[in-house]
Order: structure tokens, then C-alpha cells, then sequence
């Protein structure tokens, strides 16, 4: 009897407890940052939708460098990658220092920016990587113990905007911040920059240690050297591809959702009276949901089709939007943290739909695409704060459809959860002929 391959052997288990940290690193960014764009419109004094370039910069570094990344990783070694990707996120991490000295939003979004340059190399490369390190046999089995890190780096990064971010900000315990005379803002503002400031330096010292280990451990060698001159043959029978191509739409859809609906839990909170650092708690409901969903929805499609399962949960989500959008109270902000169980499954789901059936070499180039796709969680978030910001800078100000604004601009994750139903059920059904 042939004895089983393990997960991970013990010949590579330091290599692949580096590897893994990784997943933790750019959970703890995506929440870290989510909070931010509330942090910032009270600090700078910005408009909703000037706030939102927060997401459009942290966002749009993934579209930016995604298949660069991608084509990189497929000439050079995953190890050197993960290196790039790592230097990349420190630098970004540590501009937020100079940053908060010259106090200009632009300098923090520039930071964003270039971190997430690194996100997108470190997520294009971590994967493959953990699934080259064993037996092609525990492969997949590999892959799910890494990505369990993930949502733990979700929940630090949100109970350190809670606690040593939003408790810290003297702008946002004081009711009339923009009404105080100059100096008196300056002295505040300078003080909440630094806090805001913090996490990421530290963040940044942190990556470059962990940059210093993979540097000097010797990490599994893969054969990962390829031509490039297929890169063009792909992206055509790619482009011809209709399941793919409605699946990156789909992506660019949930993506967008997902960030609006975590981003806005803090206006939506402060609509009807409710803290940023009580909202943070919602949040923090929020994610031990998508947590769970995602554990009960892995074990769900074991026995429903994954797009029937997509569909159910997009019906789901919809329902739950329309509560978060017609009711005014804190049952709709309830509604609205309720909508991350329907979310927790609908990246990877989507994500494997369009990849199922491509040869290697397409889902190479494929799977680059559907990293660019989460430009979703950039452009979305801006619309939403264009929409709040329609009757003036407050979330409040006029009432549309009975509701106010910031209600109503929930209509733009209703939309595209209305349209991952539609692919959930086009996949259901095998309607791509």
C-alpha cells in the first residue's frame, strides 16, 4: 500500500509557513484600509466621494500591476516574485511617513497606490507557489490551509483600525470639527495624521522582516520558466470565451459590491447616530460572517452546483439590499452586515466558474484577468460616494425615493448582485452556447 503524501512535508515546512503569512499580510491591508476612508473625511475634511479615492487608489494598484505581475512570474522564479511583491508593499507602506509630515491626501493614496502594486505580486505569485510546494495530490488541500490565514489578517486589520485608529482620532469626537478655527485644526489634524500614520510604518517594518527571511531561506526551486509568446493566442481564445468573459464582469461586479458594502457600514452608521468606532464592531460582526459563510458554503457545494449556489446566494444578497436600502433604523444596518454571508463565497466561486475548462496556459493569463477585475472594488466605492454626496457632504441631506442618500446609493451593490444572479443562473444551466 502506497503511503499518502502529506499536505506539507517537513522539507519545506518553514518555506511554506513564509509563503503563508503572506495571505495574512493582504488581509490585513484590505481591512486596515476599508476604515480609512472614513478616518480620512473626517480628518481632511473631504467630501464622500473625495474620500473614496482611498479605495480608488488602493483598488487600482491591483488592475495596474495584475498582469504584469503575471507575465513576470511566468519568465523569473516565484521566489523572486514574492520578493518584488514584498518590497513593493513596504515601500508603499512606509510612504505613509512623509505622508502624514507634508499632511496631502494625494501622498497617502500615492502609498496605497504603490502597496498595492505589491498586493497584486504577491497574490498573483503566492498561490501557484503553495500549490507547487508537495504533491500534486494535496494540492488543493495545501492551498485551503494557506488561504485559512486570510480572514485571520481581515480581523487584526479591523481591530486595529478600531482600536488603535478610530479611538485615537480626536476629529471624530468632536461634533464640530470644521467649525473650530484654523490653528486649532491644524493641531488635531497633525495629531489624527500621525495615528493614521502608524499602523502602516509598523506594517511596513514588519514586511520588511518578513522580506529579509524569504531572502535568505532557501526556498523550493519550481520550474516556472516559460515562453511569452503565447500571451497573445491566449488573451484571443480568452476574449472568444463567453463564460470567462461574463465571469470577469461578475468579478468586477462582486468585488465592487463587497468593498462598498464594507466600506459604507460607517456612513451608513453615522446616518442614524451610530460612532465610527461602534460601527467598527458591525464590521467586525461583518467579517466573522463572511467567515462563516464561507466555511458553510464551501461544505454547501459539496451537493448544489456552484452556480445554482452563486444564484441563491446573489438572490440572497438582493433581498438583504433592499432591507439595507428601505429601512432607516438599525435593522437596516443589520441587513446591511448580514449581506457579507451571502458575499463570503461568490470570489472564489466566480473565480473557478471562469477559470473551469481553460488549458494551463489560458488560465495563466486568465487568472491575471480576474485579478484586474477587482478595479471593481476601486471605480464602485467612488460612484457610492458621488451618489451620497448629491444633496451635499453630509449622508443625509435630501431623501430619494422616501429614503436618505446614503440608503439609497445601495442601489449600486443591488445592481451588481442582480447581475451575479444572472451569471449564477446562466452557469446553472449551461446557458454559454
Amino acid at each position: 500500500m502506497n503511503k499518502k503524501a502529506p499536505v506539507v512535508s517537513r522539507k519545506v515546512l518553514f518555506p511554506f509557513i513564509l509563503v503563508t503569512s503572506l495571505f495574512a499580510l493582504w488581509g490585513f491591508a484590505n481591512a486596515v484600509t476599508e476604515p480609512m476612508v472614513q478616518a480620512f473625511k473626517k480628518v481632511l475634511e473631504l467630501t464622500n466621494s473625495e474620500a473614496a479615492w482611498v479605495q480608488m487608489a488602493f483598488y487600482g494598484g491591483y488592475f495596474s500591476m495584475a498582469l504584469p505581475a503575471a507575465m513576470f512570474v511566468r519568465k523569473y522564479s516565484y521566489k523572486t516574485g514574492v520578493l518584488i511583491g514584498l518590497a513593493l508593499y513596504a515601500i508603499g507602506a512606509l510612504l505613509f511617513y512623509p505622508a502624514a509630515i507634508t499632511q496631502q491626501f494625494w501622498f497617502f493614496c500615492l502609498g496605497l497606490y504603490i502597496l498595492t502594486f505589491g498586493l497584486a505580486f504577491l497574490e498573483t505569485t503566492a498561490n501557484p507557489y503553495i500549490l507547487s510546494m508537495g504533491s500534486p495530490e494535496t494540492a488543493t488541500q495545501r492551498l485551503n490551509l494557506a488561504q485559512a490565514f486570510n480572514p485571520l489578517g481581515l480581523i487584526a486589520g479591523l481591530l486595529v483600525a478600531q482600536h488603535f485608529v478610530f479611538k485615537k482620532l480626536q476629529s471624530d469626537t468632536i461634533a464640530n470639527f470644521s467649525d473650530l478655527d484654523e490653528a486649532k485644526k491644524v493641531l488635531i489634524r497633525t495629531s489624527d495624521l500621525l495615528v493614521i500614520r502608524d499602523p502602516y510604518v509598523i506594517l511596513g517594518l514588519v514586511v520588511i522582516a518578513v522580506f529579509v527571511l524569504i531572502l535568505v531561506c532557501k526556498m523550493p526551486q519550481s520550474n516556472n520558466e516559460e515562453a511569452l509568446h503565447s500571451i497573445k493566442d491566449a488573451f484571443a481564445d480568452l476574449f472568444q470565451n463567453k463564460k470567462y468573459v461574463l465571469g470577469v464582469l461578475a468579478q468586477v461586479f462582486y468585488v465592487g459590491a463587497q468593498i462598498m458594502c464594507w466600506t459604507y457600514i460607517y456612513q451608513y452608521a453615522e446616518a442614524i447616530g451610530i460612532s465610527s468606532v461602534v460601527a467598527a464592531n458591525y464590521q467586525f460582526i461583518a467579517f466573522i460572517l463572511f467567515l462563516a459563510g464561507r466555511a458553510i458554503g464551501t461544505y454547501m457545494l459539496r451537493f448544489i452546483n456552484a452556480g445554482r449556489l452563486l444564484m441563491y446566494f446573489s438572490l440572497f444578497g438582493v433581498l438583504l439590499t433592499l432591507g439595507t436600502i428601505f429601512i432607516f433604523s438599525e435593522l437596516g444596518l443589520y441587513f446591511l452586515v448580514g449581506l457579507s454571508f451571502f458575499m463570503s463565497i461568490m470570489f472564489p466561486t466566480i473565480y473557478g466558474i471562469s477559470l473551469d475548462g481553460l488549458n494551463e496556459e489560458e488560465s495563466k493569463i486568465g487568472a491575471a484577468g480576474l485579478v484586474m477585475a477587482i478595479v471593481g472594488g476601486a471605480l464602485m466605492p467612488k460612484f457610492q460616494g458621488m451618489l451620497i454626496d448629491f444633496g451635499g457632504v453630509a449622508v443625509d441631506d435630501i431623501k430619494i425615493l422616501g429614503v436618505p442618500e446614503i440608503n439609497f446609493s445601495f442601489v449600486l451593490p443591488l445592481l451588481c448582485f442582480v447581475y451575479i444572479a444572472y451569471f449564477g443562473k446562466k452557469v446553472a444551466f449551461n446557458k454559454f452556447n
